[in-house]
């Protein structure tokens, strides 16, 4: 358990490390804060100035989180560890954002016993809206295209 605790301890501080330093580059934020509880770690960015380290459609925050990913994985090898990037309370916005979009997909595919196909998105959101929707059982999801442009698809169930 020691051993995990110096990993988590190095993960948290290179994770906080680089997201302060990416907020002064661009000038967002005023304070980087860094949790963690049990092998989730989350580096918040808190500040006025937020904006420009979200980005358009989330994806300078997500840039971040994809290399703050990349310092855990270098550390823990074997995926154990959870790092999450929010700023502006972000994620938890996005999150109901794409629950609404999730829900009036699969309530359209019902209606209408047509495919509806949702506009691009991250893996992650896609990760997002998939177990939300698996978790409804009422319809089903796949992911069609290819990056940047993959997107998901929600139809009622094969009988």
């Amino acid at each position: 358990m020691a051993a995990q605790d110096e990993i988590g301890g190095r993960i948290a501080a290179e994770v906080g490390t680089m997201v302060g330093r990416v907020a002064v580059a661009i000038e967002a934020g005023d304070e980087v804060e860094v949790t963690r509880e049990g092998t989730r770690i989350t580096a918040t960015l808190h500040g006025d100035s937020v904006a420009p380290f979200i980005g358009r459609h989330g994806h300078v925050i997500d840039a971040v989180q994809h290399l703050a990913t990349r310092i855990a994985a270098k550390h823990a090898p074997g995926g154990d560890w959870v790092v999450t990037v929010d700023a502006g309370d972000y994620r938890t916005r996005r999150e109901a954002i794409l629950e609404r979009i999730a829900d009036e997909a699969a309530d359209r595919a019902l209606r209408t016993d047509e495919p509806v196909a949702l506009d691009p998105m991250t893996a992650s959101e896609r990760r997002f809206v998939h177990e939300r929707l698996r978790d409804r059982g009422d319809v089903g999801t796949h992911s069609e295209g290819d990056e940047p442009e993959r997107h998901l698809v929600v139809s009622r169930p094969k009988a």
